[in-house]
């Protein structure tokens, strides 16, 4: 299992810190949540932050674009440092060719689904892609209860991913605790974005290992 940081949820005035912080207590990537005060009703993180964070970690950086026309900041993520970037199939009107756009910046891509968005809308696109984001609660805001019906979805991109021998990684975000990752485990997700829950515990670093044992069952 792959645990993703989001650093919507950290300190935006100590980032380099709470990056570190999550880097050493055992995180695989850094999730960084893009907004534009379009596609969702608020405002974050640009190519920017992505740049100022590049020299502090050789963790990957996970860019989630929550944004209209994603292709109009694909190259700025991709020069700012991105390893991956992910955009919303609800949020163009050229899925493909958007991701196209970002494997020609030589970059991960990946598709985002919403809640509301069924795995069909992006059936056409799962042999182009490295990653699928499945939203388990509505983008935009941090701190939201994860939404059950979404783990189907988890189990249905694994099943297609096993039938036709696909290789993308299946990534959650939104609500996973340790109350909720080990149903998303078991569906067939490899990557788990957690924010609050890590960003606001006392310890993070048993945060993590709290979310690593409620699979294991060790902890």
């Amino acid at each position: 299992m792959l645990i993703a940081p989001s650093i919507l949820s950290a300190d935006f005035a100590n980032l380099e810190r709470d990056v570190k912080r999550a880097e050493e207590a055992g995180a695989k990537y850094i999730h960084i949540d893009a907004m534009d005060g379009n596609f969702v009703n608020n405002l974050t993180l640009g190519p920017n932050v992505v740049q100022a964070i590049r020299p502090h970690t050789k963790l990957p950086l996970d860019c989630h674009l929550m944004v209209e026309d994603p292709e109009k900041l694909i190259p700025s993520f991709a020069k700012a440092g991105a390893d991956i970037i992910s955009i919303h199939v609800e949020a163009t009107k050229h899925i493909h060719g958007a991701l196209q756009m970002i494997r020609n910046e030589d970059v991960a891509a990946g598709v985002v689904i919403n809640p509301g968005t069924p795995v069909e809308a992006i059936k056409a696109v799962l042999g182009d892609v490295d990653l699928v984001l499945v939203m388990t609660v509505n983008p935009g805001f941090g701190g939201q209860s994860f939404i059950e019906s979404t783990v189907s979805k988890i189990s249905e991109l694994n099943r297609l991913r096993e039938e036709k021998g696909y290789d993308f990684l299946i990534e959650v975000d939104g609500g996973i605790t340790d109350k909720t990752i080990k149903r998303c485990y078991q569906a067939g997700a490899d990557i788990f974005v957690a924010g609050s829950y890590i960003y606001g515990a006392k310890d993070m670093e048993r945060a993590f290992q709290k979310l690593k044992g409620a699979i294991s069952n060790d902890i």
